[in-house]
């Protein structure tokens, strides 16, 4: 990152439902910003520009709509860009933001990510009829259930791993208020027998569909002077894409994932991710995707990552917490949810997790992912200003 800190001084969210009937999309992203601009203890004159990020319009039928949300959003007057990759678009919102602070092009930005898809249908929206696309079989899952095949053929995981994770998160969601899915009746078996979706995919290892916004102020290092809370400073952030299919692609672990990690770990100066980051906040709509990940961002070896989940190291009290907010398998705003996993990583260094926060965490990773695994996005925040 240039040398300008950026900090994070405002987070705000909405309660997340399957549908928010009482409030436009105007409404959502609005409750959220605002929220923002209490936790930071500043008024819409105090922003300089907003960055706004969602999933592609066809999710809900609404071409281009942040032409209209300029005047919820108290843009109007001022500049309001839009950032769209696919499901990491709430990561790349977020570091769209921050490199207007730490390029001095502004001093505060109000950045904001969102996802109503009460109003349209995000998985019929995915399945796209043949010529324009290959068949994805009703949905994300139907794409992505044959490269968690191949992660369990590659690395011998066993069948139970993914029902691990589900089980953690969802359990861990009941310590967050904001989160989707809550159920005080969750079991491991309760997980175990819900019904298969897509092979080796069942109904309770998958995300839910969620009506929902997300909203961050960021600001240099004056303004986090003034913060009358700790801020999260930002000590490294980059993006990485690759195409859908090409011949090679790696979908187990894709080296858009890994170079990605790679240069966020240089820019924070991390050389041995597993024992210095305290908690991670990882893009997981499926929850097999947590050992997957955890072996593409560098936390352990190939063909490991299964072992984590399954020693416990993931859990909320385990030494490498992962999602304590219970995660997209909780939570899933498409368009947000990326920027979710930023927020939550910032809550975290932060302090202010409430219930599901991990103690003495000075370092968190966010992460998103987008596409056919396609976009990358990810941010490592800490609780002392870079180079301390």
């Amino acid at each position: 990152m240039p040398e300008e800190p950026v900090a994070v001084v405002g987070i705000g969210q909405t309660k997340h439902v399957s549908a928010r009937r009482d409030v436009s999309i105007a409404g959502l992203v609005r409750e959220a910003a605002v929220r923002a601009l209490e936790d930071a203890a500043l008024g819409w004159a105090d922003i300089d520009a907003v960055v706004i990020g969602k999933a592609p319009d066809f999710f809900e039928g609404l071409m281009m709509p942040e032409l209209y949300l300029a005047d919820a959003l108290g843009a109007v007057g001022k500049p309001m860009l839009r950032v769209h990759t696919a499901g990491s678009v709430g990561g790349s919102t977020a570091l769209v933001a921050a490199e207007l602070v730490s390029a001095g092009v502004h001093r505060t930005v109000l950045t904001v990510a969102f996802e109503k898809q009460s109003e349209s249908n995000a998985m019929w929206g995915l399945s796209l009829p043949v010529p324009f696309q290959q068949p994805l079989l009703a949905g994300a899952g139907g794409f992505f259930a044959p490269h968690v095949r191949a992660y369990m053929r590659r690395t011998g995981a066993p069948d139970t791993t993914g029902s691990l994770v589900a089980y953690k998160d969802r359990r861990n969601a009941l310590k967050n208020p904001y989160a989707h899915l809550h159920d005080p009746d969750i079991t491991l078996e309760k997980v175990r027998s819900s019904p298969m979706l897509w092979d080796p995919i069942r109904y309770s290892e998958t995300c839910p569909s969620s009506d929902g916004a997300c909203a961050m102020v960021l600001t240099d290092r004056a303004g986090a002077d003034r913060s009358p809370h700790p801020p999260a400073w930002v000590h490294g952030g980059a993006m990485r894409s690759e195409p859908t299919l090409f011949a090679g692609k790696d979908f187990v672990s894709p080296r858009a994932g890994r170079d990605c990690a790679a240069d966020v770990y240089r820019q924070a100066g991390i050389d041995d991710p597993r024992r210095e980051i305290d908690v991670v906040e990882m893009y997981v709509p499926f929850s097999w995707y947590e050992p997957m990940w955890l072996e593409n961002l560098g936390f352990a070896g190939e063909g490991e990552g299964w072992k984590l989940t399954e020693s416990g190291v993931t859990g909320l009290d385990g030494d490498l917490p992962v999602n304590p907010s219970g995660g997209v398998l909780s939570t899933n705003p498409i368009g947000a949810s990326g920027m979710i996993r930023f927020a939550e990583a910032a809550l975290q260094v932060r302090g202010r997790a409430g219930e599901h926060q991990v103690q003495g965490a000075r370092r968190a990773l966010g992460h998103a992912y987008g596409g056919g695994a396609q976009f990358f996005s990810m941010w490592l925040v800490g609780s002392e200003p870079p180079g301390s």
